[in-house]
C-alpha cells in the first residue's frame, strides 16, 4: 500500500472516530443519502449484516480480501439489501480496509437493524 493511500485510510478512519467520540451511531442520513460507517468482515461463510459493533456496523463477505474486491462483493450485495443499484453506494474510505464508509443514496429498504438503532436513538 502507498503512503498516500494509508494515510488517507488513516485520516479517514480517525476522522470516523473523532465525529463518533460523542455519538455512538453507526448511520446517520444526509438528506437522502444513508452514511454507514462499517466494520467488514471478508472470507466469512455467507453474505450477512450483522450487529451493531460499537459505532460501526458488522458486515459480513464471502469475498477474499484482494485487491479491494472484498469491498466490491460487499457494495453489490449491500446495493440488494438496500433495494439501489452499486452505483448508488459510494465507498467514502476504507476501501482496502475492514474500517469503511459508505454513502447509499435514497435506500428503498432498510435492514431491521437500522430500525431498532433509530428507535433506540428517539
Amino acid at each position: 500500500m502507498s503512503e498516500g493511500k494509508f494515510s488517507g485510510a488513516v485520516t479517514g478512519w480517525l476522522n470516523m472516530n473523532k465525529m463518533n467520540e460523542l455519538d455512538q451511531k453507526f448511520f446517520w442520513w444526509e438528506g437522502d443519502v444513508l452514511v454507514v460507517n462499517i466494520l467488514g468482515k471478508p472470507n466469512a461463510s455467507r453474505d450477512a449484516i450483522g450487529k451493531p459493533k460499537g459505532n460501526q456496523l458488522k458486515v459480513s463477505v464471502t469475498a477474499k480480501p484482494q485487491n479491494g474486491r472484498a469491498t466490491d462483493h460487499m457494495v453489490r450485495f449491500l446495493a440488494g439489501e438496500f433495494g439501489v443499484a452499486p452505483s448508488s453506494i459510494e465507498v467514502v474510505f476504507g476501501r482496502m480496509n475492514v474500517n469503511k464508509q459508505l454513502r447509499i443514496k435514497a435506500p428503498t429498504h432498510l435492514s431491521p437493524v437500522f430500525q431498532v438503532q433509530a428507535t433506540l436513538l428517539d
